[in-house]
């Protein structure tokens, strides 16, 4: 009925951090074998797409995005025939592999580094960014983007970790071997790739010093102007160069995370000969309202244009979680409209591990902190590991993520909240994303079809339709706590609409005459 499916446009990705997903050996940090064994479960869940964040080998400093060695696996998470496992066992359900490549900086373990600190003449001196004097650029983590090496009395330049040297990829060797990580994983059948802040990866030559920004901020790169330190032109041909290597493997992908983003700015990088998709994030900063997100989605969909393709994202590894944000205590309604929004909206929607269920965000002691802009920050920013606990399976010790004490500590909501409750519970979030999933298979115009709003968001409703050829959804989402009253018309003048999915059991809508939205319904009706 579908042969027009191509999976990263239509289809759902869903982002697992390896550490946190399952624990197939009992030293309580996921790995690679216990994805394997959840295959089924997403496979049931109807997900198109795994993401993995890094599992490469690593000292671990950024848990991961440090990388030493692109071209393996860190034992930690297991051994590359574990991962051509994972991918044949993937693709044996039809589910895609997308890898997360971070280029733009490597550990310092790495022996690219290693061998470029060595001395002023080794022949890797020139692949990392080595200075005289710094200039006033600064490091996301904190403090000063340059650090002094002593054993060639230089500095040298770090926009995350002084444990992550930026490369310098205006080398064509560094060059090279960047595109040859490409190549690798494609040639292993890896799908497409997610590229890790793709838009610092070009600093400017020069390096003048970045312009002040007035006004007070936490951190002394956000009091900064970064002209000079990220989007510089030379990443424009470098994409066209990544997309013609990818378009020499049938249906690869590549979206990148565009760091300090716009919806202009990721709009600009996207393209035929540029990347296929890239984040903008903004409905990570959202406030839970149908005004405010539709501001957003018109955005989006203005600066891509017709030509482009939208993605969706409202959680992954570095923001605090959707639930968090949007749930009152543990009820699941308005998680189910803020996903009942992403799962119906023109675009691909990407979803993070434990979404389906409503996992919440951990709370930790100081001393219990491990992300390192947590610890730096403190008590001003708590860092990353809250939305980073242990998927939860099931209400055994440890949530079923693994036998032994786990990296993270796991929510203690976990004995109702998990996988196995949800799975027996048919109104549950779990039970609704599932749903959902099955109606964008079945129905290709909540894939691929036109989006129009078919309301002013005013009233607290966001109403859409979604239109491919013959077939129409109307999606009505009410972000409030009161009924609302809303008309939508029906172009071909029948009052019929079979309703497809109601979070309150509503069996019909007449779609010529006013109908009553309950409080927090997500309702979807094939006009």
């Amino acid at each position: 009925m579908n042969n027009d499916f191509l999976w990263w446009r239509d289809g759902v990705i869903y982002q697992i951090y390896p550490r946190s997903f399952a624990d197939s050996n009992g030293d309580g940090i996921g790995d690679l074998p216990g994805i394997t064994g959840k295959l089924d479960y997403l496979a049931q869940l109807g997900i198109d797409a795994i993401w993995l964040s890094p599992f490469y080998p690593s000292p671990q400093a950024d848990f991961g995005y440090d990388v030493s060695d692109y071209k393996n696996v860190d034992p930690l998470f297991g051994t590359l025939a574990d991962f051509d496992q994972l991918v044949a066992e993937a693709h044996r359900r039809g589910i895609r592999v997308v890898v997360d490549l971070v280029l733009n900086h490597t550990s310092n373990q790495h022996p690219w580094f290693l061998e470029s600190r060595s001395s002023r003449d080794n022949p890797k001196r020139d692949w990392y960014l080595w200075r005289e004097k710094p200039n006033n650029w600064q490091s996301v983590f904190g403090g000063s983007g340059w650090e002094w090496d002593q054993t060639t009395g230089a500095y040298y330049f770090h926009m995350f970790l002084k444990e992550q040297p930026d490369v310098n990829w205006r080398n064509p060797q560094v060059r090279r071997e960047m595109l040859d990580v490409f190549r690798f994983w494609a040639e292993r059948g890896v799908d497409g790739f997610r590229l890790d802040v793709f838009n610092v990866y070009f600093k400017h030559p020069d390096f003048p010093n970045n312009p002040r920004k007035a006004g007070l901020a936490l951190r002394a790169f956000d009091r900064q102007w970064h002209l000079y330190d990220i989007d510089q032109p030379e990443m424009h041909p470098l994409l066209t160069e990544i997309r013609a290597l990818l378009d020499q493997y049938p249906q690869r992908y590549a979206v990148g995370e565009t760091f300090i983003a716009t919806p202009e700015k990721a709009a600009s990088y996207c393209g035929p000969d540029k990347l296929h998709a890239a984040f903008n994030f903004d409905f990570l900063f959202r406030k839970f309202s149908a005004a405010d997100f539709a501001e957003g989605i018109l955005k989006w969909e203005q600066a891509l244009g017709e030509s482009g393709w939208p993605n969706y994202v409202l959680s992954n590894h570095d923001q605090p979680r959707s639930a968090t944000r949007y749930a009152k205590g543990e009820d699941d309604a308005r998680v189910k409209v803020a996903l009942g929004m992403l799962l119906t909206l023109r675009g691909t929607p990407f979803l993070y591990y434990g979404e389906e269920i409503g996992m919440r965000d951990i709370t930790l002691k100081r001393h219990e902190i491990q992300d390192p802009p947590g610890k730096y920050y403190w008590p001003f920013y708590k860092g990353r590991d809250g939305c980073r606990s242990p998927m939860q399976w099931d209400d055994s010790p440890y949530a079923g993520f693994s036998n032994a004490k786990p990296w993270l500590p796991v929510h203690p909501n976990y004995t109702q909240r998990n996988v196995a409750v949800q799975q027996n519970d048919p109104h549950s979030l779990f039970r609704f994303v599932q749903q959902l999933l099955a109606l964008r298979k079945a129905y290709p115009a909540l894939q691929r079809g036109t989006l129009r709003f078919l309301l002013p968001p005013k009233p607290g409703i966001l109403a859409y339709e979604r239109t491919l050829n013959e077939q129409r959804m109307v999606v009505l989402l009410n972000f409030t706590e009161q009924v609302k009253t809303v008309g939508v018309s029906s172009p071909v003048g029948s009052s019929a609409g079979q309703v497809l999915l109601s979070t309150h059991g509503v069996q019909e809508s007449a779609l010529n005459r006013p109908m009553q939205v309950h409080p927090y319904e997500v309702r979807i009706i094939l006009a």
